[in-house]
């Protein structure tokens, strides 16, 4: 195995022509350098090197290996400049995947924090529900993916780093006219024969579950994964919907009003990572942004 080290006392020797030259080049002594380069000539299994009085010059392998040596060089200084960079936040990328409505309130002010902390740090966004997420980060096609689930779904994510980031609430919502909408609290059982607007898969299948332990199964008339569609249904007049309140948050309700339901259903949002990429200075300096843009 030829070491970097060999390689920059051979370029060292080759320069100044002597052992003892080459030392006070590398700050080293005459002796350390003759035993690296026995060493380098044992890993290379061929004299490298011909000494003839005060004379040295390089053997034919020694000069192939010494024009190696400058690019192999040259090559391991840019590389260890450019993890220094990303170690010390000067450069780096981190590929973020996140819920709509995560994307829409939680993401933006994080990421403008993080730039203006780090401006050599780039992140990339897209956007992809759960399980589906969270899929796309153990398949290596993200660093960190923002999710939610419902309750604590044992063993889920057992095999990630999970940064808890808050609990949101879902909320009830009407028309302006509907006879509820100027309700405080409504229980979601006072629902039950109205027409049903469902959101994502993973939100309608909750909504469903909610509703069945009222002791009704809820007629869903229209779904989509849209939140604005979801209002302008429910603004129209159309249906009434449960959805968080950041998805409310993230839109404006127009026609629409919101109201506290119960029983209380919250959702628990997280920023997921793998164990080895939370080591990555770029993903923790994201990680603690997401936190404070979640506390704020």
């Amino acid at each position: 195995m030829i070491e970097a080290r060999h390689l920059r006392v051979l370029r060292a020797v080759a320069t100044t022509g002597s052992f003892s030259a080459a030392g006070r080049e590398l700050g080293c002594t005459q002796p350390a350098v003759s035993q690296q380069m026995k060493a380098l000539e044992s890993s290379a299994g061929t004299p490298l090197l011909i000494r003839t009085g005060r004379e040295m010059r390089l053997t034919e392998a020694g000069q192939a290996l010494l024009r190696h040596a400058s690019g192999i060089l040259a090559g391991l200084t840019a590389a260890e400049e450019e993890v220094a960079a990303i170690a010390g936040l000067r450069a780096g990328r981190v590929r973020l995947v996140s819920f709509p409505s995560g994307s829409s309130t939680l993401v933006p002010g994080a990421l403008a924090a993080l730039r203006a902390a780090h401006p050599g740090t780039r992140v990339s966004l897209v956007e992809a529900e759960p399980p589906r997420s969270v899929e796309m980060l153990r398949d290596g096609d993200c660093d960190i993916a923002l999710a939610f689930r419902y309750g604590t779904a044992g063993g889920e994510w057992d095999d990630l780093v999970v940064r808890p980031l808050l609990r949101d609430r879902l909320v009830g919502l009407v028309a302006e006219g509907h006879r509820l909408a100027g309700a405080e609290a409504v229980g979601i059982a006072e629902l039950a024969d109205e027409s049903w607007i469902a959101g994502c898969p993973r939100c309608r299948r909750q909504l469903v579950e909610v509703c069945e332990e009222s002791g009704f199964t809820p007629r869903i008339d229209f779904a989509t994964d849209d939140y604005p569609a979801v209002v302008g249904l429910v603004g129209a007049g159309l249906g009434v919907a449960v959805l968080p309140e950041l998805a409310v948050e993230s839109v404006r309700p127009r026609g629409a009003r919101t109201v506290r339901v119960e029983p209380a259903v919250e959702r628990e949002i997280v920023a997921l990572t793998l164990p080895d990429l939370a080591r990555v200075p770029a993903v923790e300096a994201t990680l603690v942004q997401l936190s404070l843009a979640a506390a704020r």
